[in-house]
C-alpha cells in the first residue's frame, strides 16, 4: 500500500528559504562574471587580440553591468529580508521573490550575453532587470503603505531604488535610440542617486546597530537630520555632474566629506575592532569620506588652475574601496547571522576584504596614469582573486540549511 506524501512534508530547497539567499547567490555569480568579462576585455585590448565587442562603449557596459546587474541582487535580497522586520510586516513568501530573482538574474545573464555584439539580447536583459526593480518597488512600496509607522531608513532605501529604476529606464531608452547622454544620465544616477544613497542608508542604520549589539556600553548614534542632509548633498553632486559643473563640485563635496567623516568618527571605530566582522564594517565605511576628500581636491584644483587631476581615482576609491569593501563586510555579516553561524569573518572573507584594499590602491594608481593599462589589468584580476573564494563560501552557505536548524 502506497503512503501518501503530504505537500508540507516536501523539503524546500535551502536557497528558497529566505529572499536574501536566492538573490545573494545571483549576485555572487554576477560579481565573478562581470569582472571576468572586464578582465578579458582589458587583457585582449592590451595584447591586441580581437574579441566580439559590445554595441556600446565597453566602459559604459562595464559601469552599467556593475551598477545595475552586479550589485542590485545583494541590495534586493537584503531589502526584501529586512523590510518586514523594519516595518513590522509578515515575511515575504517564495511567490513574491522568486519571480523577482528570475527577472533580475535572467536579465543579467542576457545582458552579459549581449556583450558579444548582440545588441537586442543586451536590450532584453536590461528590460528584464528594469522589470525586477519595478517589481521590487511594488513589493517594498506595499509594505511601506501598510506599515503603521514611518521608518526613515526604509523610506530612504525606497527612494534610492526608485531613482535606480529611473536610471535603468534611461539606459533602456538609450539602447532604443535615445541620444548618448541618456546613457551618461543612467551611469551618473546609478552611482550618486541609486547605489550611494542605498549603501549610506543601510550603513546609517546597521553599523551603529551591529556595533551596539557587540560592544558593551556603546552609544548608538543614528541622527535623523543626517540622512536628509546627505541626500541633498548627493543630489547636488549628481546635478552638478550632469551639468558638467565639475569645477563647482567642491561646493557640495567638501561638506559631504565633513559629514561623512563625522559619522565615521562618531560611530567610535576604536571601540569596534573586535570581532573582525564588526571592524571591517567601520574600515569599509572609512573609504567613503576619503573618496569625497579626493573628489573635493580634484574639483578645487580644477576651479583654481583649470587642470583636471587625479583622473578616476576618486570614483574608484568610492566604487572599489567603499562599495566593494562594504559589500564583503555587510553580506558576510548578514550571511553568517541569517544562517545560524558564528559571527566571524572566516578565512575566505578576510582574504577577499584584504585583497580588495590592495585592488582599490592599484586602481587609484592606474587612474594617476602610472603604467595605466598594467594597473587596470592588475586591479581587474585582483578583484577576481579577492572574490572567488568568498563567492564559493557564500554560495555554499546560501545553498545549505541553517547551521542551527532554524527556518530562514
Amino acid at each position: 500500500m502506497r503512503s501518501a506524501i503530504h505537500p508540507t512534508s516536501i523539503t524546500r530547497p535551502a536557497a528558497l528559504a529566505a529572499p536574501h539567499r536566492l538573490l545573494f547567490l545571483g549576485g555572487a555569480v554576477a560579481v565573478l562574471l562581470s569582472m571576468a568579462w572586464w578582465a578579458v576585455e582589458l587583457g585582449a585590448g592590451s595584447l591586441g587580440i580581437d574579441l566580439p565587442q559590445p554595441s556600446i562603449p565597453p566602459a559604459w557596459a562595464h559601469a552599467m553591468l556593475a551598477q545595475y546587474g552586479m550589485l542590485p541582487p545583494f541590495m534586493l535580497g537584503f531589502l526584501l529580508t529586512v523590510f518586514p522586520r523594519w516595518l513590522g510586516r509578515p515575511p515575504l513568501r517564495v511567490r513574491h521573490y522568486l519571480p523577482l530573482f528570475v527577472l533580475q538574474f535572467g536579465g543579467y545573464l542576457l545582458a552579459v550575453t549581449g556583450l558579444l555584439d548582440r545588441p537586442r539580447v543586451m536590450l532584453a536583459g536590461f528590460v528584464l532587470m528594469l522589470a525586477a526593480l519595478v517589481l521590487a518597488l511594488g513589493l517594498l512600496g506595499g509594505m511601506l503603505r501598510a506599515a503603521g509607522t514611518r521608518v526613515q531608513h526604509a523610506q530612504s532605501c525606497f527612494l534610492a531604488l526608485l531613482l535606480g529604476a529611473l536610471g535603468e529606464a534611461a539606459f533602456v531608452a538609450y539602447l532604443l535610440g535615445a541620444p548618448w547622454w541618456w546613457a551618461m544620465l543612467a551611469i551618473q544616477v546609478g552611482t550618486f542617486g541609486f547605489l550611494l544613497p542605498m549603501f549610506v542608508s543601510v550603513c546609517h542604520r546597521m553599523i551603529p546597530f551591529f556595533s551596539a549589539n557587540v560592544v558593551p556600553g556603546y552609544r548608538m548614534l543614528r541622527p535623523r537630520w543626517s540622512l536628509p542632509l546627505l541626500w541633498g548633498l548627493l543630489l547636488g553632486h549628481l546635478a552638478l555632474s550632469l551639468a558638467h559643473g565639475f569645477a563647482w563640485l567642491w561646493v557640495v563635496d567638501a561638506p559631504l566629506t565633513l559629514v561623512l567623516a563625522w559619522h565615521a568618527w562618531a560611530w567610535q571605530p576604536w571601540l569596534a575592532m573586535r570581532p573582525g566582522l564588526l571592524a571591517v564594517l567601520h574600515v569599509a565605511f572609512a573609504w567613503l569620506p576619503l573618496a569625497f576628500l579626493l573628489f573635493t581636491l580634484q574639483s578645487a584644483v580644477l576651479a583654481a588652475t583649470g587642470i583636471y587631476v587625479l583622473g578616476r581615482a576618486p570614483l574608484h576609491a568610492l566604487a572599489i574601496g567603499f562599495f566593494g569593501s562594504m559589500l564583503v563586510a555587510m553580506v558576510t555579516r548578514v550571511t553568517q547571522g541569517h544562517s545560524g553561524r558564528p559571527l566571524r569573518m572566516g578565512g575566505a572573507a578576510w582574504f577577499g576584504f584584504a585583497t580588495l584594499q590592495a585592488v582599490a590602491a592599484a586602481r587609484i594608481i592606474a587612474a594617476l596614469g602610472v603604467d595605466r593599462e598594467l594597473w587596470l589589468l592588475l586591479s581587474a584580476g585582483g578583484w577576481l582573486l579577492a572574490f572567488a573564494p568568498w563567492v564559493a563560501r557564500s554560495a555554499w552557505i546560501v545553498l545549505t540549511p541553517r547551521a542551527d536548524g532554524a527556518e530562514g
